[in-house]
């Protein structure tokens, strides 16, 4: 809850838009594409913005290419988020559960 995460496409101002394909886990800040297309490929930076400070921080860029040879392999379905046995919470307060699955 301290900290929120965005990522910036290419260059400043350019965020991405989470969508069906695009996902922005607030939980560990990591940026997921399903079914990455031609238009994904760029550059991704980070930016995490604390919520003390609202001060944000970039991260050094990342690129995204796409594979000319198709091979990325198959995996086997399974949760990516760990979930706690119990989750306290004051009556009237939100609470957000963050699940995310991959496979094929």
């Amino acid at each position: 809850p301290d900290s929120s995460f965005a990522w910036i496409f290419n260059e400043y101002p350019s965020f991405v838009h989470q969508d069906s394909r695009r996902f922005v886990s607030q939980e560990t800040g990591n940026l997921y594409i399903a079914k990455v297309e031609p238009s994904d490929v760029g550059n991704y930076s980070c930016v995490v913005t604390s919520r003390a400070s609202r001060s944000p921080v970039l991260g050094s860029p990342t690129p995204l290419v796409l594979r000319t040879d198709g091979v990325m392999g198959e995996y086997e379905p399974k949760i990516e988020v760990q979930f706690p046995e119990t989750l306290a919470a004051a009556k009237g307060s939100t609470v957000k559960l963050e699940c995310f699955a991959l496979g094929k």
